[in-house]
């Protein structure tokens, strides 16, 4: 699946833009300030209905404005598809796809997958365990679609679970009910244990070859750490009965999948612990491109990848590397302030915009209004943010939200 087209109204800093998409590789010029994060994150809310960089999307509505209005126009095998999204805050959002209402875009195949990269917001790296939890199972769904509605029941047996903890506690059940619940939840425990741990060992190989080009010097790994080291079910439930004691002193479930975490590793140590910003940068940017990779192989075709100043940290070489990366394998937007700092960009298969002035331009002239002259809110210029960093949606909430289902 592939963007060919966005059009935007009252987007963050943007009355109006109509930019068209290479199938390849676009880069998006301009100075800092000039608008180009707040490109990629229409793009980004085009295809999944929400934001990638605030949970609080009044915020992407364009200061003065009431509303703001997004229309992606894809293209397949199959044909061509349209996806519009309107938001208008404190109302439901409208989501159509062919003309049709949707109630989420979710359930949609006429939709590119999309990953995205902010190098600024590194949550996912140094953030709480829940949101790589929450992205690794983003991955398996992307991976494997079906195998979502594992992590969905899981849920479902938790908040069975932890609401007869609380009943118990208050005296209003009995715990004759809990064996069976600890069943349950191990059934479906120790299924999305083996998925995440299959998952992490699929990543791990392209993993350690991306952050080697990327430049993250020393032996570089991405490991699976489950909560419980059991295999069946019957030994997940064992050791949550064990634990019946604590978890009702504490009023929740304090062991299974849920207290999982995926660390990346430099030299054996975590890189949210004792990495640099810009190795905890090139980290991420390692994981989202060996998803991608791995998409790719699996699906049939890569995500669309949306990478903000990207290449400002990265010398010669590594540039030359990632462009050719983003070049050969599926579809990809870059932002960057200066063209010349993406190797390649003047070649005949690379769509270039600049948003200056005012305007976006492409090579053969305007390609849309860009932001408006009156725009004073700090919001809609994009300096206000919330978010993982690095994102790669296959249809779930946020992976801010603390724990995301699915993409």
């Amino acid at each position: 699946m592939i963007a060919t087209r966005l059009s935007l109204r009252d987007f963050r800093s943007y009355a109006a833009a109509d930019v068209a998409l290479g199938p390849g590789l676009t880069v998006v010029s301009g100075r800092n300030g000039a608008g180009k994060t707040n490109l990629l994150e229409a793009l980004y809310f085009a295809c999944t209905g929400r934001s990638c960089r605030t949970a609080n999307e009044r915020e992407c509505v364009r200061f003065g404005a009431s509303l703001t209005r997004l229309e992606l126009t894809c293209e397949d095998a199959h044909g061509r598809h349209e996806i519009g999204v309107g938001f208008q805050p404190g109302e439901a959002k409208r989501l159509q796809v062919d003309g049709a209402a949707v109630e989420r875009l979710a359930e949609v195949d006429a939709r590119p997958l999309v990953s995205v990269f902010l190098p600024d917001r590194l949550e996912l790296v140094v953030g709480p365990p829940a949101l790589r939890r929450a992205h690794l199972d983003q991955v398996i769904a992307a991976l494997w679609p079906a195998r979502a509605a594992t992590k969905r029941a899981y849920a479902a047996a938790l908040a069975q679970r932890n609401a007869l903890l609380a009943g118990i506690r208050s005296g209003r059940a009995s715990r004759a009910s809990l064996p069976a619940w600890d069943a349950e939840l191990a059934r479906h425990g120790v299924t999305l244990m083996a998925d995440r741990a299959a998952t992490v060992e699929r990543l791990r190989g392209a993993f350690a070859e991306h952050a080697a080009g990327l430049g993250l010097e020393g032996a570089v790994d991405l490991r699976y750490r489950p909560r419980s080291s059991a295999t069946e079910a019957d030994a997940l439930a064992a050791e949550l009965a064990e634990r019946v004691a604590g978890d009702l002193e504490r009023g929740f479930t304090g062991h299974g999948p849920h207290r999982d975490d995926l660390a990346l590793r430099r030299e054996g140590r975590d890189l949210r612990t004792y990495g640099s910003r810009g190795q905890q940068r090139l980290g991420l940017l390692a994981l989202l491109l060996a998803e991608r990779e791995e998409l790719a192989a699996e699906r049939g075709a890569a995500p669309l990848l949306l990478l903000d100043d990207v290449m400002s940290e990265l010398d010669a070489a590594r540039r030359e590397r990632l462009s050719g990366v983003l070049r050969r394998d599926g579809q990809a937007v870059v932002t960057t302030t200066e063209a010349a700092h993406v190797p390649g960009a003047d070649e005949a298969d690379v769509v270039r915009l600049a948003v200056a002035d005012g305007r976006i331009e492409t090579a053969d002239g305007p390609a849309g209004d860009a932001p408006a002259p009156e725009e004073t809110d700090p919001a809609a210029a994009g300096e206000s943010a919330a978010g993982p960093g690095g994102q790669l949606d296959a249809g779930g909430p946020p992976a801010a939200w603390p724990a995301a289902e699915a993409a």
